[in-house]
């Protein structure tokens, strides 16, 4: 009798867009205080794209690396934005009266940043693995701008979803990410939250004389902006 085990994948790509659609969702659900809902169907798609009238992506590298761009109209990008900051008590007549106003752009891009800190701690605890991610970028667009970043994924998967807001407004999520299985070695508790300088400290522990090296902080996000000309 073999001693040997079959692993079976547990999560792929779909998966991992699943559980990024439902941090967007959550989300905006909560900071909008309204229904956010997706749709059971999604696109595979060969190249993610900033379209009008507000693009938004984020850029997320460590245990796997990927790219996050969500397109919204001019309405659903004002019915998010004035939600959000009238359920924190502000006054109508105190907000933008146009999509192309920054603090619009600043609202959107603290929504995004939301959903994608709870997206990598979702990853954390679902799939024991890490990914930091950079500083959302909100442009306010009137055409549609394709993003090449994934090409510099080894084997690259896109996908798009799309979202409709509590007043029916339309938007849409792409993902672009190396094509990725994980596989569940050891039962674990995935609402267990690890602690990475106890994980750091066992590891630095248990290397005799071994020795930590640090990661570099490259300028490629920078470079990507500059290489798309913003």
């Amino acid at each position: 009798m073999s001693s040997s085990r079959d692993y079976a994948v547990v999560f792929g790509t779909e998966d991992l867009l699943k559980s990024l659609c439902d941090s967007v969702a959550k989300v905006l659900a909560v900071a909008t205080q309204s229904e956010i809902r997706y749709s059971g169907m999604v696109q595979r798609i060969s190249k993610t794209c900033l379209k009008p009238d507000i693009g938004c992506f984020v850029l997320f590298d460590g245990g796997f690396s990927g790219l996050v761009v969500i397109n919204f109209s001019a309405q659903a990008a004002m019915e998010l934005y004035q939600k959000y900051l009238l359920s924190m008590g502000m006054s109508k007549s105190d907000l933008a009266a146009s999509h192309t106003a920054d603090e619009v752009s600043n609202v959107m891009g603290e929504l995004m940043n939301q959903i994608v800190g709870d997206f990598t701690g979702k990853v954390g605890r679902e799939l024991q693995t890490h990914i930091t991610q950079n500083q959302p970028k909100m442009l306010v667009l009137n055409k549609q701008v394709i993003l090449s970043v994934d090409t510099k994924l080894d084997n690259p998967e896109a996908r798009r979803v799309t979202f409709y807001t509590g007043e029916h407004n339309i938007f849409y999520l792409e993902l672009a990410v190396d094509r990725t299985e994980f596989i569940k070695l050891n039962d674990f508790d995935a609402n267990e939250v690890l602690d990475p300088d106890a994980l750091l400290e066992q590891n630095s522990n248990g290397a005799a004389g071994g020795k930590v090296h640090g990661t570099q902080e490259g300028g490629d996000h920078d470079e990507l902006l500059k290489s798309l000309g913003m």
